[in-house]
């Protein structure tokens, strides 16, 4: 394809009472339907993509990065190939999708910390996590307002974010990072001002993932996590940021696949599903009359309960949900909705999802927009996020006086932290590879002081972090036998596999973008104080 910025494929917008009076029950259907696209994609299933668009009249796309990268694929382990010209390939594939449509398509994407959580050589903005730990929802706005003008840039109407979900479970092997902390004060005011930056960015935002996915053990990519918790204490928690973010005129809400019996009348069901949480709880209890988004039909935890093609797709639209996100049975789902569904569910549906696209759509050109500069923003993010968690400003110093070996886990060359600190120290440095805690004893001695810097290797908590045994191990047996302060460069989570009462000092800079290793580096050398404070619970 020709690699030049293009425009987005533009349509004159018909009102509401315009469209419904023009478009057929089936087209209205379709328009309800938003099945997923990817990025990197054969031409194959790039046509036959163009093919659903153009004859079933569908409404909008959610963007993938490939089908190798799907949440779904977990347990498939398919190898996620890296290209450089991604953003390029979206923008493209967003004119050509375009052009295939009678009605403007609604473009969306899942771009939690920015375009990076999809598109290579895009900017990245620090985890949920890592903003909570800023206490500063001015900052949190600014990074919202920053990737909703990188959406707007790439010609995406709508990211499907932020998560408000109340991670009071340290436990949760699916929202963790994603979340901006464990109050639910603290969620509520920093997912309203994220929202509120796309928003001002022109960006359409939504609000994820209802009830609240916050204390669950299971990863609804694969299985069905279940809340047991009564519907007073869901209403004082889990529900609250919704409850904020509805009160602050978010554009959408996102339902999750959980099942919550405190508000479905005792069955296990997804809230996805479920009629008595979306028409009687959301709807009906909250007030809430906009837009409600399934989260992806092609999550197990749905998607392994019906057999027959369709199916799935009616009963997300039967309960509640106006718009079908990553619909895997798009020509069935239409048909068993224009044979099962009344006019007036549909007419409901249909003009809640055109008065948004009403809003979204028109104005959108890719022209002469750039996606931002995200490192002086997340210079200022590292400098109020960096936590010191154990210790005081005075035991690192103390620290730093006596002299120590720097020690580095995680990854495979010197990084950016220790060539600062290196810099203005002249202690021994070491790179832990394979060693065994033998050989490490024999290089440090017996009674050395030592700085550890770690990265784990994955933001998820799957597999310890994704660090090998033998490190995590070598790791636990270094804090036991020396004197250890240790900056942690990842989720904070991963302390919870440590000795933490045998540290003497720890640091949490949460992330190695640029600016958080220089942050730290200057931390430790006594230059600046920590001021964040950890926004969960260990």
């Amino acid at each position: 394809m020709e690699k030049k910025e293009q425009r987005t494929t533009q349509h004159n917008m018909m009102t509401c009472d315009e469209a419904s009076s023009t478009l057929s029950i089936r087209e209205k259907i379709g328009q309800l339907f938003m099945p997923a696209a990817f990025i990197n994609d054969n031409e194959e299933s790039i046509k036959a993509l163009e093919s659903l668009i153009r004859n079933e009249c569908i409404g909008g796309i959610c963007f993938f990065h490939s089908r190798a990268s799907a949440a779904t694929n977990y347990e498939g382990k398919k190898k996620v190939t890296y290209n450089a010209d991604s953003l390029q390939l979206l923008k493209d594939l967003i004119a050509r999708y375009s052009a295939a449509t009678k009605y403007p398509l609604l473009i969306s994407i899942d771009a939690e910390w920015g375009l990076a959580m999809r598109v290579e050589e895009t900017p990245q903005y620090p985890y949920a996590i890592t903003l909570g730990a800023t206490h500063d929802p001015q900052l949190v706005y600014e990074v919202g307002k920053r990737i909703g003008s990188d959406c707007r840039a790439a010609g995406i109407h709508w990211n499907f974010a932020p998560v408000a979900d109340v991670n009071n479970n340290p436990n949760n092997p699916v929202i963790g990072y994603r979340s901006f902390g464990s109050t639910k004060k603290e969620v509520s005011t920093n997912a309203i001002a994220f929202s509120k930056g796309l928003q001002d960015a022109g960006t359409l935002s939504c609000v994820k993932h209802f009830p609240g996915h916050g204390d669950t053990a299971t990863d609804s990519h694969l299985g069905l996590p279940v809340i047991h918790k009564n519907r007073e204490d869901l209403l004082e928690q889990e529900l609250y940021p919704f409850m904020e973010a509805i009160k602050s005129n978010v554009d959408a809400v996102m339902v999750g696949h959980l099942s919550v019996p405190a508000l479905s009348k005792g069955k296990q069901i997804s809230a996805s599903i479920s009629s008595e949480i979306i028409k009687g709880v959301l709807r009906g209890e909250l007030g809430y009359d906009g837009v409600v988004v399934s989260d992806a039909l092609n999550m197990h935890s749905v998607s392994k309960t019906f057999t027959n093609k369709g199916e799935l797709e009616w009963a997300a639209f039967e309960a509640g949900n106006d718009i079908l996100c990553f619909a895997e049975n798009v020509r069935e789902g239409i048909d068993m909705i224009e044979r099962k569904a009344t006019i007036s569910q549909i007419e409901e549906s249909f003009n809640r999802v055109w008065s948004l696209k009403m809003k979204a759509i028109g104005t959108l050109a890719t022209d002469h927009l750039k996606v931002s500069d995200p490192h002086p923003l997340n210079g200022l993010i590292a400098a109020k996020s960096l936590t010191l968690y154990k210790g005081t400003e005075d035991t690192l110093l103390a620290f730093h006086n006596a002299g120590f070996h720097a020690v580095q886990l995680g990854k495979s060359s010197q990084t950016t932290f220790f060539e600062k600190v290196l810099m203005n120290t002249s202690c021994p440095f070491v790179l832990v590879n394979d060693h065994s805690f033998e050989k490490m004893k024999s290089i440090l001695g017996a009674k050395s002081k030592l700085l550890i810097a770690v990265y784990p290797p994955s933001i998820k908590p799957q597999n310890n972090f994704s660090m090998e045994t033998d490190q995590l191990e070598l790791l636990v047996e270094l804090i036991r036998n020396y004197d250890v302060v240790l900056y942690l460069f990842g989720n904070p989570y991963f302390l919870r596999l440590l000795p933490l009462d045998q540290l003497s000092a720890v640091v949490i800079a949460y992330q190695d973008l640029k600016g958080f290793e220089e942050n730290a580096a200057a931390h430790f050398l006594g230059n600046i104080q920590a001021v964040g404070s950890l926004p969960v619970s260990l």
